[in-house]
């Protein structure tokens, strides 16, 4: 077959999102491109000029969304030679949310910070209509799988202070798996809207059927307070808190509301919010309302000596019986993926940190009666998981050998919350050792390369110094498939983590120490103990802009993630030669606070489980790559295969 310039095919316009529109929204169903319409409106709100915003399924299952605010603009586009409205529809990466250095800007913490929202919703519609009321006149435009059927007109004139938007959407079935809006996910985010909204008027019509109506006067506070049927340890605490101008460390106006309290038994309500989008897979954010509470009720405990002799609080702890909703406020949140499930900020830990512990350690204070009911139910909590682990720890006892020497273990005992890290090479592993949370984390290094255990009896193995002590450390001896869970029973940690550097030697350090755990422990990797930790290869130093935005470092994974960023921070204005990018040759490079973030904290690392593959499938190919006598099969394999590797990478 030719393979010549008619054979690439360069996709224009929207014509990507209709080809692969799994890259841009869910494909489950149509409400995630209807979502990006309510999104739009929910932002004219929070910019305050909305009051209502009025949501309708028809029978014919198109949606239609209408909202008061100020109207999508209508008049020429300077760049682009068209009706505004027409871009906002047709454009990717087009919108009024890229100014973020704009201190008054509406949309300086809007949601939809990709600039892909409603041309997704456009491009994957058989028929979109916009109305639009603003400056005295109302207009009108259609389209249909995201071309223009009928341009913009002006079809009357309205009241001179008069404004909105009106949308309606014909999902094109074809594009997803059900063409079926769910009515409670849909009810869901609209009530989201006016919890977070205070005062914001959200309806849902069911065209010939009932229409709903939210507003809460008092926000998420109210909105907790009706989802707990339990009986509270202590009153709601609900509170507000962003970052003031000039602000060292934050952008202005970033931070967030919130409202927690704590129950003595029951289900627990935990609903959390980026800029409106809800979080319904947490996130950093989360994490870092968890860290809070904790160093607020643990500093309540120590300064009331509430603590028994022997233990020690969790995060885990103080967690374990808090509702919350949580709104964060944040300039350039880092979603996972387009429908922004899951908040990555790596800052947002420190931002939630900085906002909500003073607020929350002075709201204790001020009610201890209700505070030390908080401190028992955190207390009682430790005590469990200490018993817990004390119940581990007496059926391991009796067969633990010496540890090694040179393991930096941990101090916990729960084997739930202990990890260890198998590091590469000293300089990493003294880095590992000084950043790491001594409470839960281990360290040991591995000097040089690990042996190939492929064809090494299990009688033989502990002639190798390295594998020796990683089977000490570990507490669990080898043993085969077959071998019952009992295998496991002393095992000291519940995560194992190989962090290498991202190099060819890394790579093959870790294709050792797993062909090691995949051979000899396959019950560690069966039972999903077995972890690689993915330090970052890039980072990106960005200069601060202006008095609202200061100084920033993001971290990049690979070459991909590095021009991921590049092309976001184009957008934001900053110019790619001012940006000061950095390689990390290996983990020896990084300090310790550098290594601990991005790597070993838990809020904001990223690990990647190892799964146990099937053994008919796994075998001989382990076989092929790791066998002394398989050398030509692996020069064939690798002639056969090698191009997938720069393919992938």
């Amino acid at each position: 077959m030719s393979y010549t310039a008619q054979s690439i095919e360069v996709l224009k316009g929207l014509d990507p999102v209709r080809h692969r529109p799994g890259m841009y929204t869910r494909t489950d169903s149509p409400l995630h491109i209807i979502q990006e319409i309510i999104d739009n409106a929910a932002d004219e709100a929070l910019a305050g000029f909305c009051k209502r915003l009025d949501v309708t399924l028809h029978q014919d299952q198109s949606v239609s969304v209408r909202d008061d605010g100020r109207g999508i603009p209508v008049e020429i586009h300077p760049a682009e030679g068209v009706p505004t409205v027409e871009v906002v529809f047709t454009h990717l990466h087009a919108g009024g949310k890229f100014n973020k250095n704009d201190g008054d800007s509406a949309y300086r913490f809007s949601g939809g910070l990709h600039g892909v929202g409603v041309s997704v919703t456009n491009a994957l519609s058989t028929r979109l209509e916009v109305e639009v009321t603003r400056d005295g006149a109302r207009y009108r435009m259609a389209f249909s799988g995201g071309a223009v059927i009928e341009p913009l007109e002006k079809t009357g004139d309205a009241p001179k202070k008069a404004g909105g938007t009106w949308v309606r959407a014909w999902p094109d079935a074809q594009f997803f798996d059900s063409p079926q809006i769910s009515l409670t996910d849909l009810e869901r985010l609209l009530r989201s809207k006016a919890v977070l909204l205070p005062g914001l008027e959200v309806s849902l019509a069911v065209e010939g059927g009932e229409t709903r109506t939210w507003r809460f006067s008092q926000g998420m506070q109210q909105y907790l307070a009706g989802q707990i049927q339990d009986e509270l340890a202590a009153p709601l605490f609900a509170a507000e808190k962003y970052a003031p101008a000039h602000d060292e460390n934050f952008p202005q106006g970033a931070g967030a509301a919130w409202a927690l309290c704590w129950t003595l038994e029951g289900a627990l309500a935990r609903e959390s919010y980026v800029n409106l989008i809800p979080t319904t897979a947490g996130g950093t954010h989360e994490a870092g309302l968890r860290q809070a509470a904790f160093e607020a009720v643990k500093s309540f405990c120590e300064h009331h000596a509430l603590l028994p002799k022997g233990v020690k609080l969790a995060a885990e702890d103080v967690f374990s019986r808090m509702s919350f909703v949580l709104a964060a406020r944040m300039l350039d949140p880092s979603f996972q993926g387009q429908t922004k499930e899951r908040l990555n900020s790596r800052d947002a830990v420190a931002l939630m940190l900085r906002m909500v512990r003073d607020p929350l350690e002075l709201w204790l204070g001020e009610r201890p009666e209700a505070a030390k009911k908080i401190a028992e139910l955190a207390i009682r909590a430790a005590q469990s998981r200490a018993r817990a682990g004390q119940k581990v720890e007496k059926r391991k006892q009796s067969g633990v050998a010496i540890l090694p020497g040179k393991l930096s273990d941990c101090q916990s005992e729960d084997i739930s919350r202990n990890e260890l890290f198998l590091v590469e090479g000293d300089s990493a592993g003294g880095s590992a050792k000084s950043g790491r949370d001594k409470e839960t984390q281990a360290i040991l290094p591995l000097r040089g390369k690990v042996l190939n255990t492929w064809e090494i009896e299990p009688g033989s193995l502990f002639a190798n110094r390295e594998v020796h002590d990683i089977a000490v450390a570990l507490g669990i001896d080898p043993h085969l498939p077959e071998a019952d869970d009992a295998a496991l029973a002393n095992l000291r940690y519940g995560k194992v983590v190989i962090m290498t550097d991202a190099d060819v030697d890394g790579s093959h350090i870790r294709v050792l120490l797993c062909t090691l755990f995949y051979r000899h422990f396959p019950k560690l990797v069966e039972h999903g103990h077995l972890y690689f930790a993915q330090p970052p290869l890039y980072r990106l130093d960005v200069p601060g802009q202006g008095k609202s935005r200061p100084l920033r470092k993001i971290y990049a994974l690979d070459e991909a993630e590095r021009e991921a960023a590049l092309d976001k921070l184009r957008l934001e204005k900053v110019k790619p030669e001012s940006v000061g990018i950095s390689r990390f040759k290996g983990l020896g490079e990084m300090n310790p606070e550098q290594l601990w973030e991005t790597t070993m904290c838990p809020d904001t690392r990223r690990l990647m489980r190892v799964r146990l593959p099937l053994a008919a499938e796994a075998g001989p190919v382990m076989n092929m790559l790791m066998s002394k006598n398989e050398a030509a099969g692996r020069r064939a394999w690798m002639e056969e295969n090698g191009a997938l590797v720069g393919a992938e990478e």
